[in-house]
């Protein structure tokens, strides 16, 4: 009695089990069929920007448009070899989003141990201020800018356009090391004092290099921050200090025309940085967003 049930519940099971198995492919295929569909989407624009720069000038405007260029051309990646002032916007971008993505890691690294690992009056509060200081839109701190840099001199240099980019990207770096920080268990500090070390000796020697992706995943979040900044850079710099995406724009787009291929060229070359330090960085990157999700 006792064999013939058993045989029963597991013919049973593997009835359910087959019944469900349909299900569940239908179930993976839609899910796949939906990413597939969504970054088909997100890539279309990339796409497009590459194709209309392999194109011949007479191509790039024929209608109905092609998906798939008939013809390829370098001439518009040779024009920007020969184009002295886009090198000197370039110069611009590196020196700007460096400084800012310096600047930003080493400040956000101090105020996220002094929260994460010291207990004072006021630190939620100050937490939560800088928390706050997120939900203000950027744009609206552009007038407020101009006139602070105009009365003290600094409107039209690199330093007004780092200062307005480290400010901006503070915020969410410090919250970003903070919960790194938090997974850097306190018995290690302890240990440090007992062995007579400072507490910048600890933070230095200890908590830095254990907090070395969230350093980097900083780092490359205010390098990029900088670096595609267009509103700033337009307002607060001189034409000669501008980066690249206002000089893009001041280059390329005129009055009367536009230069959409040696646009979409520059474009994609300007975006070649970024894209390299994402690969050779992907590792530190996802370390770093995701260190500070579980704590220890």
């Amino acid at each position: 009695m006792t064999a013939t049930l058993t045989r029963t519940a597991t013919v049973s099971r593997r009835q359910v089990k087959a019944r469900r198995r349909p299900d569940q492919v239908r179930s993976r295929l839609a899910a796949w069929i939906a990413v597939v569909l969504i970054g088909l989407f997100g890539m279309l624009p990339v796409y497009w920007l590459v194709a209309t720069a392999f194109t011949p000038d007479d191509r790039a405007f024929s209608f109905p448009p092609s998906l798939f260029p008939t013809e390829i051309t370098f001439d518009h990646f040779a024009n920007l070899a020969e184009n002295e002032q886009l090198f000197g916007y370039l110069v611009n971008s590196v020196i700007v989003s460096v400084v800012t993505a310096v600047l930003s890691v080493v400040i956000s690294a101090y105020m996220a141990y002094a929260f994460s690992k010291f207990r004072y009056r006021g630190r939620k509060s100050l937490m939560h201020l800088v928390l706050a200081s997120q939900m203000f839109p950027q744009a609206l701190l552009l007038v407020t800018l101009y006139a602070v840099f105009s009365a003290s001199g600094l409107l039209g240099s690199y330093t007004a356009l780092i200062l307005s980019f480290t400010t901006f990207t503070l915020p969410l770096c410090v919250w970003m090391l903070k919960g790194i920080f938090d997974t850097v268990p306190s018995s290690l500090m302890e240990a440090a004092a007992i062995d007579g070390a400072s507490r910048l000796r600890t933070l230095h020697q200890i908590a830095l290099p254990l907090a070395a992706p969230g350093l980097v995943a900083a780092g490359l979040f205010a390098f990029v921050r900088a670096w595609n900044d267009f509103v700033f850079a337009l307002t607060l710099t001189d034409p000669d200090r501008q980066t690249l995406p206002p000089g893009l724009v001041h280059t390329y787009l005129g009055e009367f025309q536009t230069a959409w291929p040696d646009l979409m060229a520059a474009s994609f070359v300007v975006s070649l940085p970024v894209i390299a330090a994402f690969m050779f960085l992907q590792r530190y990157l996802v370390g770093g967003l995701t260190a500070g999700a579980v704590k220890g």
